[in-house]
């Protein structure tokens, strides 16, 4: 994607919007996410063991500290071990007002297997400690216990979602967020490939396909060129833009996204994806019938046999 170039009265938000101040945060999203959720979880274990430690002195027949810390720490690695199953929900069944009820009915579901998953591996971890100690670690009443863990972890399950949805939230409003504008004229001759979307006059009548798309970022909104977007691929209810090494989600399907793009330019190669024929490098058949696509920028993506024969058409 070719950035318009600063004018002299343009002020500085408006003529670099490609300035990114979560850049460094988003390239090291996962390592940082994996500390995060681990000195959650680590401080949270230490603090609960301290506290059930200082009940537990108070009592003539209270528990060792090793079974106390090993009632705490099992509880907190389990929690974090189903972090990514949380972070799974929350992308797949996102909070979004078009299918609230339905998708709060089943995190509702989810929170059941996430509790039940829970005292899975807690269980199986204390058992191994007791085991080595030369003790029997029993769980008690299955059902009442259950009962009262899932009180417990339904809660624990509503604050990691929240947690994912806020932080999904400032991912996509610091990297921007694309839509299909309502109507455009057609591009000039020379235009920038990104502009304020307010230098552009609008018309009345709706283009059967846009010739750009508009993407809010930081409260302003701007206009990426359709012939700059190298790919596309689905994640949950969004697909996710590639242009110039940036990702922006769109709001829409595969199919949604293939019917607003030119098929002389952009192919579709699997159900999940659709790429600029212009951006690929070069195509690897396999052995299965099926190739893998590289792009330009590096990415590698699956193409199915379905789709293999219309991108071999497409003239690459």
């Amino acid at each position: 994607m070719t950035e318009a170039q600063p004018t002299p009265n343009a002020p500085p938000q408006a003529q670099d919007p490609g300035r990114d101040p979560f850049a460094g945060v988003r390239r090291h999203a996962l390592p940082l996410a994996v500390l995060g959720w681990t000195l959650f979880y680590a401080i949270n274990a230490g603090v609960q063991t301290a506290l059930v430690g200082i009940e537990a002195a108070r009592l003539p027949d209270g528990p060792a500290p090793w079974q106390i810390a090993t009632w705490e720490w099992s509880s907190g690695l389990a929690f974090l071990l189903l972090v990514p199953f949380v972070g799974w929900a929350e992308s797949r069944f996102p909070l979004i007002w078009a299918r609230l009820g339905r998708h709060l009915a089943i995190h509702l579901g989810l929170s059941v297997v996430y509790s039940l998953l829970h005292v899975a591996l807690m269980v199986a971890m204390r058992e191994g400690v007791y085991a080595y100690q030369g003790m029997d670690y029993r769980f008690g009443p299955w059902m009442p216990e259950l009962v009262y863990e899932y009180l417990k972890d339904g809660r624990s399950y509503v604050a990691a979602l929240t947690l994912f949805h806020l932080a999904r939230l400032l991912l996509r409003r610091s990297q921007g967020e694309v839509s299909i504008p309502e109507a455009l004229s057609p591009a000039p001759a020379r235009e920038p490939r990104l502009e304020p979307a307010e230098a552009v006059p609008s018309s009345s009548t709706k283009p059967t396909r846009p010739e750009r798309f508009v993407v809010r970022k930081l409260g302003k909104d701007y206009l990426v060129a359709a012939a700059d977007i190298d790919y596309g691929v689905a994640a949950g209810n969004y697909v996710n833009l590639r242009v110039s090494g940036k990702d922006y989600p769109l709001r829409s399907t595969i199919a949604g996204l293939e019917a607003a793009l030119d098929p002389a330019r952009f192919v579709r190669i699997h159900r999940s994806a659709i790429v600029n024929v212009d951006q690929i490098a070069h195509i690897e058949p396999i052995d299965s019938g099926d190739a893998r696509v590289a792009m330009r920028d590096g990415t590698v993506l699956p193409c199915s046999r379905r789709y293999k024969s219309a991108l071999m058409q497409g003239g690459v």
